[in-house]
């Protein structure tokens, strides 16, 4: 389960007005109750937090309405609310306009803390840098600025890099080049909620320094950032999310979320993002479609995964034969089982049905699948008289059988390591210039000796032919399949089991120094 606490109270010109109706909706919902309705599986009953002159509009939901009188009873209200959670906190703004995807994915994800941001177009960005060159000031030691433009209809006063947020402003914080908005949902692991209870009543206490003008959720993340919570970001992507605190607004942005398809949306992210150069072009262009089918037909992850078992068991009996058509067909047959491999994974996605039985199953008989079709090669080439291959499958599958080894042992190990701490800043101190520079300091140090070698390779990685180069050479499971189809249907067992030990041995060989290194790191 994970609580779900709801902001009414947003300070200032952004405080929602009335009750703004969704016309365009079957039932004509209110923006808040279409939220409660797609936020019932996740909490039934939600905390709202809002003014007392806009409780009236939160009455009649279901959840805990509690009334505040200003910022800082919004703040201690909030601490109150998430203190001793052991449940998993997604907090958003009451007056949200979300596709239930979005909802989903925010709430799916696997970092400590994650919140929603729009970066401001490239040209602001631009013109900030050239303003500081112009100024003669280096870029890294531009002066910290309390953000008073606006973007998205909230004040630009955050930043942040690649992956997470960097430093987060307010009409007290000052902060070094604001490049984003902190747009309103924030998801976080029960871990965190008592340091942002605490930092949440720090700051409620210095309320009489912040402006109308700063957001809630802007703050929350403000906390967090000091504290040396690491708050990852995520964008709207293909997704819609907007506040509405009119009608206006309401009607406006009906109309432009019906041009979001949040279907091909959901079906995208059913397939994985990290997958190998083989998968990504050769696999997921027409899986999804096949998962989307057999989703809306009612088969569930672990059927797709038995008819890819049986995929790969009929191509190993093809193989077996010892004939040139037994072996295209075995080729085809192993192909097809890998495509219903990946296909089972992403029903799981789209229709959401995860269980420990199937992620056990995909697992387990994936290497089932490849192990049975080495017999079945190996029994071939005997059969056609092509000589004993036994010892290269033998070898193949000792190969494969370390690598795996070597996956398992080096992922838990990674999951017991500690995260890196990141650098801390009192709530008090204003600028957030000792924050900046501990995190300079942390990547100039990151720079140097095995780091410094490990971050050049990351970095040679944004380049597309080396990033599909280093995808290929770890030798994943869409390549060694690949492999396999296409050596056993032009040429014999032989020159399968030695791709497959050759590659397999290079791959082991890079994985093994790249994990010694990190782990030296």
């Amino acid at each position: 389960m994970t609580r779900v606490v709801l902001l009414g109270a947003s300070p200032g010109p952004n405080s929602p007005s009335g009750r703004p109706l969704l016309a365009a909706l079957p039932g004509s919902p209110t923006v808040t109750g279409r939220l409660h309705g797609q936020l019932a599986s996740l909490d039934p009953r939600p905390t709202t937090i809002a003014r007392a002159e806009d409780a009236p509009d939160y009455r009649g939901y279901p959840g805990t309405l509690v009334e505040t009188a200003d910022l800082a009873g919004d703040l201690n209200a909030l601490a109150d609310a998430i203190e001793g959670t052991t449940e998993s906190l997604l907090i958003l703004p009451a007056d949200s306009l979300v596709h239930d995807e979005l909802i989903y994915q925010i709430t799916k994800s696997k970092r400590g803390a994650l919140a929603l941001v729009a970066k401001e177009p490239k040209l602001q960005d631009e013109s900030a840098e050239r303003s500081a060159e112009e100024d003669h000031v280096p870029i890294g030691e531009a002066q910290p600025e309390i953000g008073d433009h606006v973007f998205e209809g909230l004040p630009v006063r955050a930043r942040v890099g690649k992956s997470r947020v960097v430093s987060v402003g307010s009409a007290f914080h000052a902060i070094t080049r604001p490049n984003a908005v902190l747009l309103g949902p924030l998801h976080l692991h029960h871990k965190h909620a008592p340091t942002l209870a605490e930092a949440a009543r720090e700051l409620a206490g210095m309320a009489h320094l912040l402006g109308p003008e700063d957001d809630l959720v802007q703050l929350l993340v403000l906390c967090l950032v000091r504290r040396g919570v690491s708050v990852g970001i995520r964008g709207r992507r293909d997704l819609f999310y907007r506040r509405i605190r009119t009608q206006e607004e309401a009607d406006e942005a009906q109309v432009a979320m019906a041009e979001f398809n949040e279907d091909r949306a959901r079906l995208n992210n059913a397939v994985k993002g990290a997958d190998g150069f083989f998968t990504t072009y050769f696999v997921s262009t027409y899986s999804r479609f096949i998962a989307r089918w057999a989703a809306r037909r009612g088969l569930t992850p672990n059927q797709v995964t038995l008819i890819s078992i049986f995929l790969g068991v009929a191509a190993a009996a093809c193989f077996a034969t010892g004939t040139r058509t037994g072996a295209v067909a075995g080729a085809v047959l192993i192909y097809f089982a890998f495509v219903f491999d990946c296909v089972d994974g992403q029903v799981a996605r789209y229709a959401r049905k995860f269980g420990v039985l199937g992620a056990w199953l995909d697992a387990t008989f994936d290497r089932f699948k490849e192990y049975v079709v080495f017999f079945g090669l190996a029994v071939g080439a005997a059969v056609a008289g092509q000589g004993d291959v036994w010892t290269l499958a033998l070898i193949a599958l000792a190969v494969q059988s370390v690598r795996h080894l070597l996956d398992f042992s080096f992922g838990a190990a990674n999951r017991r390591k500690p995260p890196s701490p990141l650098p801390t800043l009192s709530l008090t101190i204003s600028p957030d210039t000792e924050l900046r520079s501990a995190l300079e300091q942390r990547r100039v140090a990151r720079r140097t000796g095995v780091r410094g070698l490990l971050k050049m390779w990351s970095k040679l990685g944004r380049i597309r032919l080396v990033h599909w180069a280093r995808k290929m050479i770890v030798f994943p499971i869409g390549e060694r399949f690949a492999a396999i189809a296409i050596t056993s249907a032009f040429f014999e067992p032989r020159v399968t089991f030695l791709t497959l030990v050759i590659w397999g041995s290079i791959a082991f060989a890079y994985t093994l120094t790249g994990r010694l290194m990190r782990s030296l790191a």
